[in-house]
Formats: structure tokens, C-alpha cells, sequence
């Protein structure tokens, strides 16, 4: 009976990263693009994440990395004080489960909680998050609507996935209508 109510303060984190850092000093000819020359261009990679938990009210350490951490890593990151959480944020989605074994090395008083982009590359890539004995907790973050609804029903298999977050400068759920995990839109403005 896992009741996981959480929510990721992907928003706050750009934005806060937006706020950090102050415009270039020094003029500049160049015109910034427009909405529209933009809204079809890939984003760039996914910032890091903080996660707020409303339902967690233990003190616990978050170890955060940007792969898949080794045997070794892990190991390490069990050694913290209180671990509650291994958050990975990923560039790219592993092609198969063999990169993914050592995260069967987890706590099990920890979970997994895994930002990924985009959607699945193959069925065989999704399905590997299935084959993970740790707790898991997805979140996929997308660049646009679905390329067919086979996506979709690769993305319905994942049992840990918790939501999907669309960037789209224009939100619409067309294309999302068959995903049955909550998500959420994102609109990033620089």
C-alpha cells in the first residue's frame, strides 16, 4: 500500500536557474529568436531537479546523479545519514536493463527517482525500468506531443512511472489522450 503523493518542483528549479543567472554584460547586436522560430527546436538537457514530498516527514539525504551510478557509487551513497533518496537525471534513456542492474544495489529503505527525456527509444528500453527490483518513481519530461500512440502504451507499461511532463510552448494533451499517469505542462521562458 504505497501512497506516494509528491511533486516535483521541476518549474521552481529553471526558474530559479533562470533567476541565478544574469544576462550576458556588455551589448550585443544580435535579436533574440521569436516564439515561433523556437517552439520546434530541441531543448536543451534537463536541469536538476529538487523534489518535495509533502507525505515524507523524515529528515532524509537525497544522492543525486546524472548516470547510472555503480556498485561502488551506490555503496557510497548508502553510507549517508539517512538515506531516503537516489535521484538520477539522465540524458538519455538506457537502450536495455544490463545498465541498470546495479541499481538493484539500492537500500531498500531508499527509493529510485528517475527523470528521463523524452520518450522511449524502443519497447526494450522501456521495459528494463520494469525489470529494476528498486522502488521506483519515473518522471518523463517531453519535448512535444507523442510520434504515435505506440509511445503512449510503451509509456502505460512502466510501473513506476508517476507522471509525464510535456514542454510545449502551447499546452494540449492531443496526441496524450491514452496516457494513464498524471501529467503536467511546462512552458520555459528565457
Amino acid at each position: 500500500m504505497r501512497q506516494w503523493n509528491w511533486v516535483i518542483v521541476f518549474v521552481a528549479g529553471a526558474l530559479a536557474g533562470c533567476m541565478a543567472s544574469a544576462p550576458p554584460l556588455g551589448g550585443s547586436s544580435a535579436s533574440a529568436p521569436s516564439p515561433a522560430s523556437t517552439s520546434a527546436a530541441p531543448r536543451g538537457p534537463l536541469p536538476a531537479a529538487l523534489v518535495i514530498d509533502r507525505t515524507d516527514l523524515r529528515i532524509g539525504t537525497t544522492a543525486q546523479f546524472t548516470h547510472v551510478p555503480n556498485v561502488q557509487e551506490l555503496h557510497d551513497a548508502s553510507l549517508l545519514p539517512g538515506l531516503a533518496h537516489v535521484m538520477l537525471t539522465l540524458g538519455a534513456w538506457p537502450e536495455d536493463y544490463a545498465p541498470l542492474q546495479s541499481l538493484g544495489q539500492v537500500p531498500p529503505e531508499a527509493d529510485v527517482i528517475v527523470v528521463l527525456p523524452g520518450f522511449p527509444p524502443t519497447r526494450a528500453a522501456a521495459e528494463a525500468w520494469n525489470l529494476v527490483p528498486a522502488r521506483l518513481r519515473i518522471v518523463v519530461v517531453v519535448d512535444g506531443p507523442p510520434p504515435s500512440s505506440t509511445v503512449i502504451a510503451d509509456l502505460n507499461t512502466l510501473r513506476g512511472l508517476e507522471r509525464v511532463i510535456a514542454r510545449m510552448n502551447e499546452p494540449s494533451r492531443s496526441g496524450f489522450e491514452r496516457l494513464q499517469r498524471p501529467m503536467s505542462f511546462l512552458r520555459e521562458y528565457d
